[in-house]
């Protein structure tokens, strides 16, 4: 009897969403640490007149990630915006089953680059078709969608912080030992090829387990607790359904805005940081790009849990407050950062910077209905493909520009941008206190 009933049991692990993002980020923290070694290596040799051997590589480098990262910006957002309509159509597994298919053929890219030395240019082909699959666009989304729906209103912005803490600590797992098997050899086929290899088979069996296993729940959009709007109400603590049964669009501007402002400066940021490691006096080495990608990665963990410990005794508005400040001095730290353990305190300091990109994706799903939620969520990442648009060009000229006498700089924007993106959310904030003021007053 007890083994039918752990198999039922593991079964039924199988069919949540959890094992997708533990596949999928296991996948992907593997390819991201191959990309950036592989990309190092075939720029080592590149010089440009006037310019010394290390400044043309930093040049080459970030020039690829610019190309690179604006086609994925690019390329998604009308197959996000499809996918986005047919989950709220009732195919809620389609942005993620889609996207995962990219996924599989990108890292499938890398690895035949790397097996049979093709050019590196062919990487930008495979952007293209990761792309055109609705990538991260489409695919995250989605998985917070099912996660929303899977979820009481009030619990919702926990729920969506658990996703997060799964994906972070798979992430510092897969970041640790990345650069470890990007040193092991395939025969004769050279650095990164058993490390590819891995990741193409996670992210098959990722796509698998999303077409064949994964379960979706069925929520009627009727639902009273699906019509409940936080951000049209006084709290999260005080349930006033039918009271305000409109969105507020004043507050939803301000959180669309607010996170344009906050991606734009965190991802500014780390568009140029992979870069930076790689070049004096830090030149860190595959093993150490994959500690530093893990350090990055358990920021998800340390955001977790300040989620649980902060929203016991402050509103959304202040955990998000608190999560940008923390970015701010993070990478305002960053900006004269020489060492290796230098760069670890900056990160440090960073340990509740992903807060508020979650708990604003939850305020906005709780502004609608149930049949919304995954466009309306698709909305808020295609405002953040706009800000990646603006960001990547921009990050990356001003860090080559800088390069030789500041290249620190880049960071130091970035924070003053962070502390402007706090000015939204401080006016939600007093916004909301009124509204709640208001209310107790109705009600005495």
């Amino acid at each position: 009897m007890a083994m039918p009933s752990l198999c039922q049991a593991a079964f039924a692990v199988f069919r949540q969403i959890e094992p997708i993002i533990v596949l999928e980020q296991l996948g992907s923290t593997l390819f991201d640490t191959a990309l950036q070694m592989v990309v190092r290596d075939r720029t080592a040799n590149i010089t440009e007149p006037g310019h010394s051997s290390e400044e043309s590589q930093q040049t080459a480098i970030t020039n690829f990630y610019m190309t690179y990262n604006l086609i994925i910006k690019l390329t998604p957002i009308i197959p996000a915006l499809v996918l986005a309509s047919l989950s709220d159509r009732g195919w809620r597994k389609a942005p993620i089953v889609v996207p995962l298919s990219g996924y599989l053929l990108s890292r499938l890219g890398l690895l035949l680059v790397v097996i049979f030395g093709l050019p590196l240019k062919l990487m930008f082909a495979a952007a293209v078709v990761f792309g055109l699959s609705g990538g991260f666009s489409a695919y995250w989304p989605g998985v917070m969608t099912l996660a929303s729906l899977g979820s009481t209103a009030a619990d919702r912005s926990k729920v969506m912080m658990r996703v997060e803490l799964v994906y972070g600590v798979t992430g510092v797992v897969g970041s640790l030992v990345s650069g470890h098997l990007f040193l092991l050899y395939s025969s004769s086929l050279g650095n990164g090829t058993v490390l590819l290899s891995v990741s193409t088979l996670l992210n098959l069996l990722c796509l698998i387990f999303a077409v064949a296993l994964l379960q979706v729940k069925r929520v009627n959009s009727e639902d009273p607790e699906e019509s409940y709007h936080l951000l049209s109400h006084a709290s999260r603590y005080t349930r006033l359904a039918g009271c305000f049964t409109g969105i507020n669009m004043v507050n939803m501007v301000l959180l669309f805005a607010a996170a344009f402002l906050y991606d734009f400066a965190v991802g500014g940021a780390i568009e140029v940081l992979g870069s930076f490691v790689l070049k004096s006096p830090l030149s860190w080495t595959a093993t150490q790009v994959g500690y530093g990608n893990a350090a990055g990665c358990g920021i998800f963990v340390t955001s977790f849990l300040g989620v649980i410990m902060f929203r016991k005794c402050v509103g959304d508005e202040t955990m998000i407050l608190i999560g940008m400040l923390s970015f701010a001095v993070g990478i305002y730290v960053m900006s004269f950062v020489t060492t290796t353990s230098l760069f670890y305190v900056a990160r440090l300091l960073n340990l509740f910077a992903l807060i508020p990109m979650p708990t604003i994706r939850a305020l906005v799903s709780q502004q609608v209905p149930a049949s919304r939620c995954g466009i309306a969520l698709t909305c808020l990442q295609m405002t953040l493909k706009v800000a990646g648009i603006v960001y990547i060009p921009a990050f990356t000229k001003i860090y080559q520009n800088s390069l030789t006498w500041f290249p620190g700089l880049v960071f130091m924007i970035s924070s003053v941008i962070t502390v402007i993106s706090m000015i939204p959310i401080s006016i939600v904030g007093c916004r909301s206190a009124q509204r709640q003021q208001y209310v107790r007053i109705q009600g005495d």
